[in-house]
């Protein structure tokens, strides 16, 4: 990773041709005040920063993918239309922010702040993916490639990150087969924790779940949409 100036950053953008995109990737930005930069049409890909003041700064279109912004301040920043996906934005102020348009597939908000944030329909991956009211049936993989099925019902909690994984308070097992379908059983045993044993028929429960949905591996039963990606995980 290499490490840039301010002054490097701002040379960078001051030189650029009209219409031109600037490819800044695997760069290093530490302890500057950016506050109100435009730093649009920019690939930030695997960019570091670190200690940086984004309060405002202008992202519109351009991709920070798979960059570390953790515990930076970037309120009311502009990322309209933007690759934020599998970004880290542990901690950072995001208040305000507008990520219209934006693509956050993977992106981690763990802590972050989010209040008054701007989203449309556009926006990618930031809504609740699983149903939000109702119940609705989902998938898990177990121990021994056992795929049980499951009733999430209508009073369950329930979240989602900004990937398909999702998580409940409680559910019903509806059915427990093999991968190939060809097979039945009566009980199937989680992959993360030994002790937690589903049986068909049997309502499970997650008394201490979870709320916060922007923190993903945490308590809750974990589930999938469709049984396609219950079996590739």
């Amino acid at each position: 990773m290499r490490k840039m100036s301010e002054d490097e950053l701002k040379s960078r953008i001051a030189k650029r041709k009209e219409g031109e995109r600037l490819s800044l990737c695997s760069c290093e930005f530490y302890g500057m005040d950016l506050r109100g930069w435009r730093l649009s049409d920019i690939d930030f890909t695997l960019s570091s920063f670190q200690e940086v003041i984004l309060d405002g700064a202008v992202f519109s279109g351009s991709s920070v993918e798979n960059a570390l912004f953790d515990g930076c301040s970037m309120s009311r920043a502009d990322f309209r239309n933007s690759r934020m996906v599998t970004a880290s934005f542990r901690y950072c102020d995001m208040r305000e922010c507008d990520i219209r348009g934006a693509d956050l597939f993977g992106a981690v908000l763990e802590y972050a702040k989010l209040e008054g944030i701007i989203s449309d329909k556009s926006t990618k991956w930031f809504r609740l993916h699983c149903p939000e009211k109702g119940a609705f049936l989902a998938y898990k993989k177990c121990m021994n490639d056992r795929l049980v099925q499951l009733l999430v019902p209508a009073d369950a909690k329930r979240t989602s990150a900004t990937r398909p994984s999702c998580r409940c308070s409680k559910a019903k097992v509806l059915t427990i087969k093999s991968f190939d379908y060809r097979e039945s059983f009566d009980e199937a045993w989680s992959l993360v924790d030994e002790n937690f044993v589903y049986r068909k028929g049997q309502w499970v429960e997650v008394t201490d779940f979870n709320e916060d949905r922007w923190q993903d591996s945490t308590t809750g039963i974990h589930f999938w949409l469709t049984r396609e990606e219950a079996k590739a995980y």
